[in-house]
């Protein structure tokens, strides 16, 4: 490594080979700093990124993808590894062999019309979230090993589902007295995911009348995880337990306050929702409800997204806000009533 060189100035600099141009003269790039060892730290620094994208030239990227997983493993959550590990099996197929070097514009967005015009397991086509969340790795991959590079890329947009939620009463009618109510509660009511609800446990959660979120239970290749940390620090929260669910809780017997898998919670969230005839939804769809309550109710937005966990009131609004019929139906006859009297 070249040595720096003190300047009249009095700073000190540092000349790093760079490339050779099609006439054959030699190129360097030069680092000027302050301090002699603060100088060739910068080209140290230069000389190690030039070396690295040397090597990353040979790779194609499904290589590069592979290769970002594994130095990501150790700081990312089990579960967001498996999903990346999931698309890199599933997705891009084409691209995977693309050497990084040959990757331009046109080649993404080729790869990405491609993905959207792929099957899916069950015969119709990919979800544009689906391949939203697919690409998401791939740009993080580009953007690793190409830094300097940008591609814009137009990805297929998300159509905003209009649909009706069950009435919360329905709902706790229709689960009432089985084995998963708990855990509907929990959900619907607190706010609960399932993978927070899954990790309370009765020596960690539970301080007095509340119930704080400590540990959240993932499941990874078909294992149960049990993590310390929530998904990001708005996770981590502290309800007061209500009466109800506070006596639900003590009659549990072990320190695992809800001891089911997500196949016997969803499951069995179905099974009560259709013998009571309730129009099906999914166990995540119990936060939506918690959300759309909480507008229905006029809690401030500072409130409902504190108590849900939201990163932004944005999110909280966009994708679980919901509504119901009664409450749309009302909405609808007031404004009806309004221009009708403008109208005459």
């Amino acid at each position: 490594m070249p040595k720096a060189k003190k300047l009249p100035s009095g700073n000190w600099n540092v000349r790093v080979y760079s490339y050779t141009d099609s006439a054959g003269k030699r190129h360097y790039e030069s680092f000027t700093a302050s301090t002699k060892k603060e100088a060739e730290y910068l080209a140290a620094e230069f000389k190690m990124d030039k070396e690295r994208l040397s090597d990353v030239a040979r790779w194609t990227v499904g290589e590069a993808c592979d290769k970002y997983i594994e130095m990501k493993r150790a700081v990312l959550s089990p579960a967001t590894i498996q999903g990346y590990e999931k698309i890199r099996k599933q997705n891009f197929h084409d691209l995977m062999s693309v050497p990084l070097r040959k990757v331009t514009e046109k080649t993404l967005v080729d790869a990405v019309q491609a993905e959207m015009r792929r099957e899916n397991r069950r015969g119709g086509q990919l979800s544009a979230k689906s391949v939203q969340n697919a690409y998401g790795l791939i740009s993080a991959v580009l953007g690793w090993y190409l830094p300097g590079k940008t591609f814009r890329v137009d990805l297929p947009k998300v159509p905003r589902k209009i649909r009706t939620l069950p009435e919360p009463q329905d709902i706790y009618n229709a689960v009432r007295g089985d084995r998963i109510e708990l855990a509907v509660l929990l959900a619907m009511w607190l706010s609960f995911t399932m993978s927070e609800l899954r990790g309370l446990t009765k020596s960690k959660s539970i301080d007095g009348d509340y119930l704080t979120i400590r540990e959240v239970v993932v499941v990874v290749h078909g294992q149960d995880v049990r993590k310390q940390l929530a998904k990001t620090d708005t996770r981590i929260r502290r309800h007061r337990m209500p009466p109800y669910i506070k006596e639900m809780i003590e009659q549990v017997d072990g320190d695992i306050i809800v001891p089911y898998t997500p196949s016997i919670l969803l499951k069995g969230l179905k099974r009560c929702l259709r013998a009571a005839d309730v129009p099906e939804i999914s166990f995540h769809d119990l936060r939506h409800v918690s959300a759309s309550v909480m507008a229905v109710l006029r809690i401030p937005d500072k409130y409902a997204q504190e108590r849900g966990g939201w990163s932004s009131d944005r999110v909280m609004k966009s994708v679980y806000t919901e509504t119901f019929d009664d409450e749309r139906k009302k909405t609808d006859a007031k404004i009806n009533d309004y221009f009708r009297k403008i109208t005459g």
